[in-house]
């Protein structure tokens, strides 16, 4: 009683719940959402795969699809760095630097952008999103209760560290950060 509670949600859509500021560090690292913070949209871990092809979409008479001369594609394994780097774009496309980027990008154009795995056994990537006039870089630690976080900006690209400027990836109008793999 007296003190000043913080609301948050458990999730989204859920009613909002009183929390004593000395819980407000437990709420957050539990993935409580604060009152009147922004949210966004997320990509679900799972996506779904369309069955039926055009022939359902056209509704060509009912006729059933032939059966695919493979199951499941055919596709080459990703390797660690490479999956490290997926995961990392995923994080930081979930999270609410995407739309400070996008702004950034919509007014400076479009950017160079990369995604560098750190030596160390944290298994933390950099993402670093520059323009001729202004940089962001995020540190990305996938397993911690803030999976994505500013590590630092400027105005020159010459600050930012040889290792981070290998531009790897591209940085679509919506946000997104995609990393350049090669297909095979």
């Amino acid at each position: 009683m007296g003190e000043r509670a913080v609301r948050f949600a458990p999730y989204h859509g859920a009613e909002l719940v009183d929390v004593c500021p000395l819980c407000v560090e437990q709420a957050v690292a539990a993935g409580w959402i604060k009152e009147g913070s922004p949210t966004t949209p997320t990509v679900p871990v799972e996506r779904r795969r369309r069955r039926g092809g055009l022939a359902r979409l056209f509704d060509l008479g009912g006729r059933a699809a032939s059966p695919p001369v493979v199951s499941e594609p055919i596709l080459r394994r990703l390797s660690e760095r490479e999956q490290a780097m997926v995961e990392a774009a995923e994080l930081f496309n979930a999270s609410d630097y995407r739309r400070t980027v996008a702004g950034i990008a919509r007014s400076l154009g479009e950017p160079r952008v990369s995604v560098v795995p750190l030596s160390g056994a944290f298994g933390e990537l950099v993402i670093t999103v520059a323009w001729d006039i202004s940089w962001y870089q995020y540190r990305v630690s996938p397993d911690s209760s803030q999976p994505v976080r500013l590590a630092g900006r400027g105005q020159d690209t010459g600050e930012i560290e040889t290792p981070y400027t290998a531009w790897n990836a591209q940085l679509h109008e919506d946000g997104r950060v995609t990393p350049d793999i090669e297909r095979v």
